[in-house]
């Protein structure tokens, strides 16, 4: 018998997400998922997309107001740079930049 993990792959994951939120328990999940921490980052994840995509802001700026590292935005501004386009746009639309 060879034991294997239920999840395996980032779009069961998604498609986890996915269901939880059709059924509204994707609080709860993310929740149980994540540890205080790790939210807080993605909150500081999600403004530092938006400082960037807005761009009235210097790298410095953003970290001096987010309180991280300039590497951290560095990370960001990083993987910005490696989407096309149209993802960055249906990013901005997400984030309500206008």
């Amino acid at each position: 018998m060879s034991l294997q993990p239920e999840y395996q792959e980032w779009q069961q994951i998604l498609d986890l997400i996915k269901r939880s939120t059709e059924s509204e328990q994707h609080e709860m999940l993310l929740t149980m998922l994540l540890t205080s921490d790790e939210r807080d980052a993605l909150v500081a994840r999600v403004n530092i997309f938006r400082e960037l995509l807005k761009g009235d802001l210097s790298q410095r700026q953003i970290s001096q107001m987010l309180g991280v590292g300039i590497a951290t935005i560095t990370r960001g501004s990083n993987e910005l740079k490696s989407k096309q386009d149209q993802e960055k746009q249906q990013l901005a639309q997400l984030l309500n930049i206008k």
